[in-house]
């Protein structure tokens, strides 16, 4: 069963995808994200990249991030989403788009500008190197950004070597199967101070 841990929407029970097409994360690989990241989420603005069922995006919306961008590949999963948005309250904090990461990566950029992204493919895809890679080239992740990564690997700097001292890292942990890193990014040498 999956919840909204704490905040606004503490204890709204979830809906999540039937089938094994997606992989929530679980409840103490959740709990320990978002205590790494404790009251840094308050006025951010989220991107979900692989959104599943919108229990990261939403959990962050609960503590005080003030919009989210959803997007997810499959049509069920992002009608999971808004189902969980309206549960929770937060329909209207969000916006929904069905898209592959790349394509979606493709077009964003104008407007769009984040400073907390939640990148956790399915492992088999092998994805989150190249999401972060993406990420940056399209120049919507502001500087002070944080990603959240989830992953099978447990080395994810060593799949973006020519990028990653554009980040700190703030947290790498292993939870079973999931390896989280968490990165704080610098920013581009031309762009502007820290934004929440």
């Amino acid at each position: 069963m999956m919840r909204i841990i704490t905040g606004k929407a503490k204890g709204v029970r979830l809906t999540s995808l039937p089938g094994d097409a997606t992989r929530p994360t679980s409840e103490r690989v959740k709990e320990a994200i978002f205590s790494s990241l404790q009251f840094d989420v308050e006025g951010r603005r989220v991107l979900d990249l692989f959104a599943g069922s919108g229990q990261l995006g939403l959990e962050a919306l609960s503590r005080g991030a003030v919009s989210c961008m959803f997007v997810d590949a499959a049509p069920e999963a992002v009608a999971v989403v808004k189902e969980n948005a309206k549960k929770t309250g937060f329909f209207s904090d969000a916006k929904y788009l069905i898209s592959d990461y790349r394509s979606y990566l493709r077009k964003a950029g104008k407007g769009e500008g984040f400073t907390l992204i939640f990148i956790d493919p399915p492992y088999a895809l092998g994805a989150v190197g190249d999401a972060v890679k993406r990420i940056l080239a399209a120049k919507i992740a502001k500087p002070g950004c944080l990603f959240v990564c989830e992953s099978g690997s447990p080395d994810l700097l060593s799949e973006i070597p020519e990028i990653k001292d554009k980040f700190d890292v703030q947290k790498e942990a292993r939870y079973s199967v999931s390896y989280i890193t968490i990165l704080r990014y610098r920013g581009e040498d031309d762009e502007g101070g820290e934004e929440k």
